[in-house]
Order: C-alpha cells, then structure tokens, then sequence
C-alpha cells in the first residue's frame, strides 16, 4: 500500500474508533473487541490511534469521559454524582471523583456549585485574542433543528486556532483543485473549548457535501458528520470570541433549556470565514448536538 493510501486508511480507522468511543462512553469500552471489529492487531490498533490523534486511546476515553461528566453536573442537578459516573463509564464513584479532581483540580460536588464558571472564565481569559468587548447572549433564540446526512472531508489539528489559516487556505486549494461548487465549510470541536486549553484541543477543519457529492480517491479523508438534533446559535464577530458564545450556551442556555448536550462533537458552520475567504468577517451557525431531557 502506498503511503498516502495508508494515511488515509489510518485516519478512517481513527476516525471510527472515535465515533465508537463517543457513541459508547457509557460502557465499559472493550479495547480487544474495537480492535477486532477493524481487523487489527492490538498493537497495531494503538499505534494508529497515537499517530492520528496525538495521544493514546485511553487518555481519548477518560477525556471524553471527564468532560461528558463536567456538563452532566451542570444540566443534570436531580442526578446524584453517583449516578452520573455511572452515565460516564466509570465503575465507582470514587474512581470517578479521583478522575474529576485530577482533571479539574476540583471535586464533582465543587464544580456543580460553581467551580465550573471560575475554570472556564480562566481558559476564556487566557486568549489574549478575544475581544474586550462584552456581548449579551441573553436576546439569542436558538432553533432547535435536525441535521440531515453530510459527509465531511477534513484536515485534524492539535492546537485550537494555532495553524487556522494556512489549514483553511489548504481546504481552499483542495476544493478548487476538485471544482467544487456546492460546499461547506465548518469547524468541528472534538474537544469542549471551554474546559480544554486551546494548545490541547483537537479540532477539524473540514469542507461539508452532501452524500450523494462523495469524491471519490481524494487525497483528503472524510467521515459522516453528525446527523441529528442540534441547537443551531448564530454568531458573527471575532474568531476567538465564539468561546464566549459557547460558554454562555453551556453554561446559561443548557441548564435551563430541558435539553442535555450529547458525547458527539460541536461545530461551528461558517457564512464567512475570513482563514478561507479573506472577508474580514466571521459570520456563522454553532451547532449543539443535544437529547430532550
């Protein structure tokens, strides 16, 4: 197999291994079996994984875990703690609590108080690129929509933001290169930005086509987006300012709203995108994968 080909059959299989991973956090995830089910060897199944994704898979599991937790501890206030590591994956309230304060540097009972705000304020505060200027979310009506089937053709980065435009520039050569006409483009948050610091977030730059558009031997790999019920927000500013956004959606909107967010991945789908276009302008829809409460 030639080396791109074995690229792109590696970021396939990453890519169903973390499909797998956020659709069944809730369980005890069999490393042996996912493993088995890509025809794999154990090995060789966590090799891929590191080189695709920048850590092991085990390191993958207890983030998604942690943070489909520190979400469920804001929205969910009827559920004891308890129960709510049992929705995580965790087999014991104490591994659960051992696991929560290594990563937040808190207890589950301190961040359902409060300690929430004050650990995503700090990451917020420490992106020197997101403007002063204070924004009331409180008039934004959201509609709640279902996404229908697209496939999405990416390119994955480590580091929020850090190789934003010469990734959108690439996506930009890449769709004029296969003369396409009818796309779009969004950014999908594998990590919740407003609990991971930007340098460890992992986030995809990605061209969106309908199904039936599939290209075929691209030199891209793609995967199907999420198709399901969403919260659609809008948004025009600032880049970095859609932390803001999602923050006041986690944070004010969800706990009130009678919906919860889900383990599938956010994005963000742009009308302008200045990386892409040279508009000077971000002008955008944020999508919340969300379930009615």
């Amino acid at each position: 197999m030639h080396k791109k080909e074995t690229s792109l059959n590696h970021s396939k299989i990453a890519n169903g291994m973390v499909n797998y991973i956020n659709t069944n956090i809730g369980t005890d995830i069999n490393i042996n079996q996912m493993a088995s089910d890509f025809n794999i060897s154990r090995s060789h199944f966590h090799r891929i994984f590191k080189e695709q994704m920048g850590e092991n898979i085990y390191e993958s599991i207890k983030s998604i875990r942690l943070q489909k937790s520190s979400n469920l501890l804001i929205t969910n206030q009827s559920s004891t703690i308890s129960s709510i590591s049992l929705m995580c994956g965790y087999s014991s309230s104490a591994s659960f609590i051992r696991a929560f304060k290594q990563r937040f540097n808190q207890t589950p009972k301190q961040w359902r108080k409060g300690g929430y705000k004050e650990y995503s304020n700090k990451i917020i505060y420490d992106c020197s690129a997101i403007s002063l200027i204070e924004k009331d979310f409180l008039s934004i009506e959201p509609k709640i929509v279902k996404i229908e089937k697209r496939i999405a053709f990416y390119i994955r980065e480590k580091g929020l933001g850090r190789n934003a435009s010469k990734t959108w520039q690439k996506l930009k050569a890449w769709v004029y290169s296969n003369n396409i006409k009818n796309y779009s483009q969004v950014g999908i948050y594998h990590d919740n930005p407003i609990i991971t610091r930007s340098k460890d977030c992992h986030y995809v730059a990605a061209i969106m086509l309908k199904s039936e558009d599939i290209i075929e031997n691209s030199n891209l790999p793609y995967f199907n987006l999420y198709d399901g019920l969403c919260a659609e927000f809008n948004f025009e500013g600032p880049y970095d300012d859609i932390l803001k956004l999602i923050q006041w959606v986690y944070h004010y909107w969800l706990p009130s709203s009678g919906y919860e967010a889900t383990t599938i991945p956010s994005y963000i789908k742009f009308e302008k995108n200045d990386y892409f276009d040279n508009s000077n302008l971000f002008i955008a829809k944020y999508y919340l994968p969300i379930v009615f409460a």
